[in-house]
């Protein structure tokens, strides 16, 4: 760990947006997963969801380069549980399924709290999810083939929301409360201590910039 390091990690949380993120229903062969998990660090997703197909537990490969490490993978037992979760915290949940109903994917505001639910590779999203879903999103498809393999329909969808939210300024200041922000700033910057403390049920210590060279020195 270098101080560099610490200013690399700062400039990243600051990036943060905590209110978009992926739902991903059923998804459960690790290069998607990988993949998708890859395209929502990359544009500043905090957090993502799961529902694991029949509880198996979610499994990585190497097209993630460490994104599992920065992006948790929240775990839900169902879809209703998913959404329930995701609706209490103010997300609208729109899905990328085919329907009478559904909109080009441009044409989202993803400004406003966003959810974006992918489904199983094969089967696409269940009837449940559609039907508890708060709109329906597609991208157009010119070619042959009817729709794009999950990763790349995941990393499509989630740079319009980034293209939006720039275009918004809201990448230009930290959207994380200056508490949330110092959490994971030292969760990140010491992963092992961060777990200790944890497990104490103790606070973790303030990240002071003027002194972190001394804590870095003494750690390594």
């Amino acid at each position: 760990m270098t101080l560099e390091r610490h200013n690399r990690i700062r400039a990243v949380l600051e990036k943060r947006q905590p209110d978009l993120t992926v739902l991903l229903e059923h998804v459960h062969k690790p290069h998607n997963l990988s993949a998708i998990l890859r395209s929502a660090d990359a544009v500043g997703v905090l957090e993502a969801n799961i529902v694991a197909l029949e509880g198996r537990p979610p499994t990585f490969n190497e097209t993630s380069a460490g994104s599992d490490k920065w992006l948790p993978l929240v775990q839900h037992e169902s879809t209703e549980t998913a959404f329930s979760s995701l609706k209490k915290r103010g997300f609208q949940v729109i899905a990328a399924h085919l329907s009478r109903t559904a909109m080009d994917y441009r044409a989202w505001d993803y400004t406003q709290p966003t959810a974006v639910l992918l489904g199983a590779e094969k089967w696409g999203v269940s009837s449940q999810a559609a039907e508890l879903c708060d709109a329906h999103i597609i991208i157009p498809m010119h070619g042959m083939v009817q729709s794009l393999n999950v990763s790349v329909a995941a990393a499509v969808i989630l740079f319009e929301a980034q293209r939006q939210r720039l275009e918004a300024g809201m990448y230009n200041t930290s959207r994380l409360t200056p508490e949330a922000l110092a959490k994971l700033e030292y969760e990140w910057l010491f992963p092992r201590e961060a777990e200790i403390l944890r497990a104490k049920n103790e606070p973790y210590p303030a990240v002071i910039p003027s002194e972190l060279p001394t804590i870095l020195e003494s750690a390594s």
